[in-house]
């Protein structure tokens, strides 16, 4: 079965054989745009690649979601709002009466293509819908025999919100919330308002939130959204321009929060941040209702998340500790580019109908399920680059980086197969010392060139978890945030109690500081010796030597950029940046002993700001 999601943003191909995930990977990785919506060409073939198979030998192809569907949800809400949004209609028109409406046949013309065959020879084609491709990328692979489901995301065709219930090998659909009513809409106009990207600025939002007081919840609750005592919810839809228009909030959203948005790339201000911990409230209560209700109504101790607002790891802290549920799996992809690998298990497991078998661990493999680069492969591309370099084996390597990292220095960390969803877990990572005071600011101004209030996630020793944050259960996809443990705290004087905002930033506020957010959180992964042993040595050589199983663990990439893919990627991130050493499986090299590394032109221009 091979999966495939495009033509939104992340696109993206997964391939499954007999029920088991082969390969998953996201298009953007290989043509180095960020979030790129394309036809996933570079992503299929390597899924195909690694599987040794050609397009010939897949036995269906199934996308993600149901453009016709879709295409009858923009002319309801056309003619339900006309007059107006005309010139928004205008705009749309083009793109879908050229492309999107046929999106069949520019598939096939496309698949045929890239297979080298005919159309006539392709694998039978298929379309799941938006939100079941989600539920099903949520509940197929999770540790759970049964679980309730819900599927949060800015819209589908129609679906914004639906809750499903998994068991065996099917996903039944209980019921939905349709657009324009969206709690991942609601979040991406604040996403717009404050200034960032809608679609990638989101997380920032979530790390902004914490500098802020939200003193606008109230504001939100009676005029943007209707909650009921069940969770579910309506927008007022007076105050986006979403459904209509070109921008998300319009004039009267302007005026509820006193002043028009903040312009991209400006100072960041106390509204901006009062905002984002509002916003983030209503979010958080949002979902802890659902869920109660859900919980209620399904009966099922067990909760399966996808959907872009699944990727809110704080909403997520909150429904593990104080939701209903006995325990909670979030798809690591639990974005668009996870409808890919959903569409392909929905087709295996419900549409064949072939049985799924649970083992208490999930299948995901860690989400380690892109490329992996040899030690050939990666001595070629060293020596072809000019690299200095030198090889160690893993007892040599691992004491030498804790001496490295123990010292400040910063490490790109490229080894095994790449990630597959936006969170780099240990495969693509640059990693650093979370002691270290400096840290946080060195990592965000001289090695990813990002704004400086946002936090860096830990990665930390699955067993040692508890005795760090206040979480006594796996975090493998930095999917949950929770607190830094009391006793690893550093009480604040009066003074510093006193700050607001971005002031709150330079005080440290535990042992780890550089991965302790202002308000003592922190967004965690935990590190397997199952799934990434590797990354879990080099974590026990920083403790032998420092006490701390702890590291700083960031995505392999700069700011605008999707993270490193090949070695080559690799190396130019770190000769770009101040990063101060590489390793690419066992080659060590140091940016001293590296030969000088000349650009055309400003490379900073290569990449749209995210």
């Amino acid at each position: 079965m091979l999966g495939l999601s495009a033509y939104y943003h992340d696109a993206a191909a997964a391939l499954v054989e007999d029920g088991r995930i082969v390969a998953a990977a996201q298009q953007e990785r290989f043509t180095r745009k960020k979030h790129d919506a394309a036809f996933p060409d570079a992503a299929i073939r390597y899924c195909l690649g690694e599987a040794g198979i050609a397009l010939a030998d897949v036995d269906r192809i199934v996308f993600y979601d149901k453009p016709l569907l879709k295409f009858e949800r923009l002319l309801e809400t056309y003619l339900a709002y006309s007059p107006q949004g005309f010139r928004s209609f205008l705009a749309a028109m083009p793109v879908w009466l050229k492309d999107k409406l046929f999106l069949k046949t520019t598939l096939r013309r496309e698949l045929a293509a890239l297979g080298d065959i005919s159309e006539k020879a392709l694998p039978s084609l298929l379309f799941s819908e938006h939100h079941q491709s989600h539920a099903a990328s949520a509940f197929f692979p999770s540790p759970y025999q049964r679980a309730a489901v819900m599927c949060l995301d800015g819209v589908g065709e129609w679906a914004t919100t639906s809750v499903w219930l998994g068991h065996d090998n099917q996903v039944e659909a209980q019921w939905e919330i349709d657009f324009p009513h969206s709690l991942g809409l609601l979040y991406s106009a604040f996403t717009y308002f404050t200034g960032f990207k809608v679609n990638s600025g989101e997380y920032k939002l979530m790390g902004l939130a914490p500098y802020g007081e939200p003193k606008y919840v109230r504001t939100i609750r009676e005029n943007l959204l209707d909650i009921k005592d069940d969770g579910t919810f309506r927008l007022n839809m007076k105050y986006f321009n979403y459904a209509t228009g070109l921008t998300m909030t319009n004039r009267r959203f302007a005026e509820l929060f006193g002043g028009p948005a903040r312009k991209p790339e400006s100072p960041v201000t106390q509204r901006e941040m009062d905002l984002a911990a509002s916003v983030q409230v209503v979010t958080e209560d949002v979902v802890l209702a659902l869920a109660r209700t859900v919980a209620k109504e399904t009966g099922e101790k067990n909760l399966c998340l996808a959907g872009g607002v699944a990727l809110n790891c704080v909403a997520n802290g909150r429904l593990l500790r104080e939701g209903p549920f006995e325990s909670v799996w979030i798809q690591p992809a639990a974005g668009d580019a996870g409808g890919a690998l959903g569409a392909a298990l929905m087709a295996w497991h419900q549409y064949l109908d072939r049985p799924r078998s649970v083992n208490g661990s999930d299948a995901m493999h860690g989400a380690y399920l892109g490329p992996r680069y040899g030690d050939g492969a990666i001595r070629a591309s060293l020596d072809e680059l000019g690299a200095s370099y030198e090889r160690l084996d893993d007892a040599a390597l691992f004491e030498r980086l804790a001496e490295i990292l123990d010292n400040e220095n910063v490490v790109g960390w490229f080894q095994g197969r790449m990630e597959f969803g936006p969170r780099a877990l240990g495969g693509r990572s640059i990693v650093g010392d979370p002691r270290s005071a400096k840290m946080q600011s060195v990592m965000n101004l001289k090695i990813k060139y990002r704004e400086s209030f946002r936090p860096f996630a830990p990665a930390v020793k699955a067993e040692r978890v508890s005795e760090w944050f206040g979480l006594d259960s796996e975090s493998p996809y930095m999917l949950i945030v929770a607190p830094v443990a009391e006793p690893r705290r550093r009480e604040m004087s009066d003074e510093e109690k006193g700050l607001f905002g971005i002031q709150k930033l330079h005080v440290p506020r535990s042992e780890i500081p550089a991965v302790t957010h202002v308000d003592y959180s922190a967004r965690i992964q935990t590190v397997h010796t199952a799934t990434n042993p590797r990354f879990h040595a080099l974590l026990d050589a920083f403790e032998q030597r420092t006490g701390c199983p702890v590291l700083v663990n960031t995505s392999f990439n700069v700011r605008g950029e999707p993270i490193v893919c090949t070695p080559e990627d690799a190396y130019r991130c770190f000769m770009r940046t101040e990063m101060d050493y590489l390793v690419l499986e066992n080659y060590l090299l140091a940016k001293p002993a590296q030969p000088e590394w000349v650009e055309q032109g400003d490379w900073r221009n290569e990449f749209e700001l995210d």
